[in-house]
């Protein structure tokens, strides 16, 4: 079967911990820990976790779509952070660390606000899905002359793979791991075979 890459951006809190968590997901090519939204071109870390420059912490993946369905990947998502409040995961704080979504298609809105919609259902004590929802096409996003406001920028080198780099870590033991073992029990039949 011809493999069908497709991308998708997800914000949820640290990358760090999306991205440990979507490394393990069959189907899930590439994960990509960066910046998306802000006025900044090329931030870095440092400039981000000011707040001022409007960027949230996001991975970008590239997924088979022949093996997983974005819709599978949205379930993971909101499976993994707590949608309902509003630039904070955790003892994260700031504008940074906001819920948002970035659609790069028609059917990845759709299949976005549908999920939305479900966990409002599922979770009707949890409080209002504060989840950031943007629809981009993906040459705007990934583009040489994309806006410096939606593109989205890698970040630097030391926060690619890093649970899988640093897994005796302070951070990674108490935040990283304990969101890779849940998605691991949560969702047994997607994991990809580990090295």
């Amino acid at each position: 079967m011809k493999t069908e890459l497709e991308s998708a951006i997800f914000g949820g809190g640290c990358f760090w911990c999306l991205e440990a968590v979507f490394q393990r997901i069959a189907g899930v090519e590439e994960v990509e820990s960066g910046y998306w939204g802000g006025i900044v071109a090329s931030p870095s870390y440092e400039q981000v976790c000011s707040g001022r420059t409007g960027h949230a912490e996001v991975v970008r993946l590239r997924f088979d779509r022949n093996k997983i369905d974005y819709a599978d990947l949205l379930n993971v998502f909101f499976s993994i952070h707590d949608p309902t409040t509003l630039n904070r995961q955790g003892n994260d704080t700031g504008t940074q660390y906001r819920s948002v979504i970035v659609a790069l298609k028609d059917a990845q809105m759709q299949a976005a606000k549908k999920a939305m919609t479900q966990y409002a259902k599922d979770n009707p004590t949890a409080g209002r899905v504060v989840t950031e929802l943007h629809e981009l096409a993906e040459e705007e996003c990934f583009g040489a002359g994309a806006l410096t406001r939606v593109k989205f920028w890698p970040a630097e080198s030391y926060h690619q793979n890093y649970f899988n780099r640093h897994p005796a870590e302070r951070y990674c033991l108490f935040v990283v791991a304990p969101k890779v073992i849940h998605a691991e029990q949560a969702f047994p039949g997607m994991l990809a075979q580990q090295d």
